[in-house]
């Protein structure tokens, strides 16, 4: 399958799926899940899952969050021989269908709290979360960044200064800083959520 290109200002799209898995078939699906991301790594467009799996004690459901570049990557992956054919091994092993919902946009960066029915955080409220944080880690890390480059023996250009900021508040972003604060900011962000 060829590679395409994302189209021109094409946002990321995240995919959150939940499945509810049968009794005694958590291994099954479990090896399922761990086929269907190794083979998912070569679809165009492919950001990466991850999966939350259930608490014990808690109804045994798999939520699994889904990214693409784009929406027609996105739409491609939905009419893939791969989804259909994963689709079918994976039926033996839940009850009913999963539950899909898109998001775009800033909700990538937003993961909601474990038990949301329905993940809808507040717009303005992720926007102004987002500004304090970018901000911050604009003005914390370029700091350091240029003090760190200024140690060096000779000058750097300021794009690569630049780059190398940006890449350590994305990579702080993604992995750590935002889950961190959407877990601590959860009611705030999320002021209408129903709990399962």
């Amino acid at each position: 399958m060829p590679l395409l290109d994302a189209p021109a200002g094409a946002e990321p799209v995240t995919v959150v799926i939940t499945r509810r898995v049968k009794a005694g078939r958590a291994a099954d699906y479990e090896a399922w899940l761990q086929r269907f991301q190794q083979e998912a790594r070569g679809l165009p467009g492919y950001l990466g899952v991850t999966t939350q799996r259930p608490a014990a004690g808690a109804p045994p459901d798999y939520v699994s969050v889904l990214r693409f570049d784009s929406l027609a990557h996105l739409q491609a992956f939905e009419r893939s021989e791969i989804r259909a054919r994963h689709l079918e091994q994976v039926h033996d092993f839940v009850e009913g269908d999963a539950a899909w919902r898109q998001l775009t946009g800033l909700e990538f960066w937003f993961t909601p709290p474990p038990g949301t029915v329905v993940p809808q955080p507040s717009r303005p409220r992720m926007a102004l979360v987002m500004i304090v944080v970018v901000f911050g880690l604009v003005l914390g890390l370029g700091a350091l960044v240029n003090l760190a480059f200024a140690q060096l023996p000779f000058a750097t250009p300021y794009p690569l200064r630049l780059l190398v900021t940006i890449t350590i508040e994305v990579l702080l972003m993604t992995y750590w800083l935002m889950p961190l604060v959407t877990r601590r900011l959860a009611a705030w962000i999320y002021p209408g959520r129903r709990a399962a």
